[in-house]
């Protein structure tokens, strides 16, 4: 099974910004100087990579050979275009379904939403550039290989992608315990998508606010709140339920 890539060397990661490769983290030793550096700064000036400025120790763990200040972590999947996740849908025999994941930052919930997802016929999940779990070794497995199989996509922001997705007539649907409606009583028939938050915080309140639907499941015991990828599934199993 595929796992993340890292690579070292301020020529390798200027060469995957070249060509493209979907980089999930770059790791800059501190006060790192010169003109190779200086090139490297000019690449990253319009990308909007993860950058983590660390001490020389750190790059010596993570790397095994010369990574003259600068190593990269490499997503084993390719990420696709909201553009395309929205036309392939169009293009699909079933009802369109998305997943939104709001500031998720477990990579092992972050597989097991894959997985469920794939199980479900989901068309895609969005994922924020910054702040949201990383694609690595975890993430692949708990998916169960899974990641291969659903298109993912990284957006700038997620309130820009429900506005998108609202524009083509998908209701959104934001999973919070901050109302009084139940998931069984929305109509999931419809093409939706289903916003999961933060492990902590659930999903924000400008998000909230945003949706066209707010719903959570029903508690009936003494805690509070399911883990966010158990409820994820059975938010999904419940559109399955009604699209069946």
């Amino acid at each position: 099974m595929e796992e993340t890539t890292r690579i070292f060397g301020i020529r390798s990661v200027i060469e995957a910004i070249e060509s493209g490769k979907a980089i999930e983290k770059i790791f800059i030793q501190k006060g790192l100087s010169g003109s190779l550096f200086h090139e490297l700064n000019r690449h990253l000036k319009d990308k909007d990579y993860p950058i983590s400025y660390v001490p020389v120790e750190k790059l010596n763990k993570l790397s095994k050979g010369n990574h003259q200040g600068v190593v990269a972590n490499i997503s084993p999947v390719s990420f696709t275009s909201i553009e395309k996740l929205i036309e392939d849908s169009k293009k699909s025999a079933t009802t369109p379904l998305f997943i939104l994941l709001d500031g998720l930052t477990d990579v092992r919930n972050f597989g097991a939403i894959i997985r469920t997802a794939e199980c479900c016929g989901v068309n895609g999940i969005i994922i924020p550039e910054k702040g949201s779990a990383p694609i690595n070794a975890d993430a692949v497995k708990t998916s169960a290989g899974a990641v291969f199989k659903v298109p993912i996509c990284k957006v700038n922001h997620i309130k820009d992608a429900l506005f998108y997705l609202q524009s083509y007539d998908i209701k959104v649907v934001a999973a919070t315990e901050k109302t009084d409606k139940n998931i069984y009583d929305i109509d999931l028939k419809q093409p939706v998508a289903i916003i999961m938050g933060n492990e902590a915080k659930g999903v924000s309140n400008s998000i909230i606010k945003s949706a066209d639907y707010r719903a959570k499941l029903p508690m009936l015991g003494e805690i509070a709140s399911l883990n966010v990828s158990v409820a994820c599934g059975a938010i999904l199993y419940e559109v399955v339920r009604q699209r069946l």
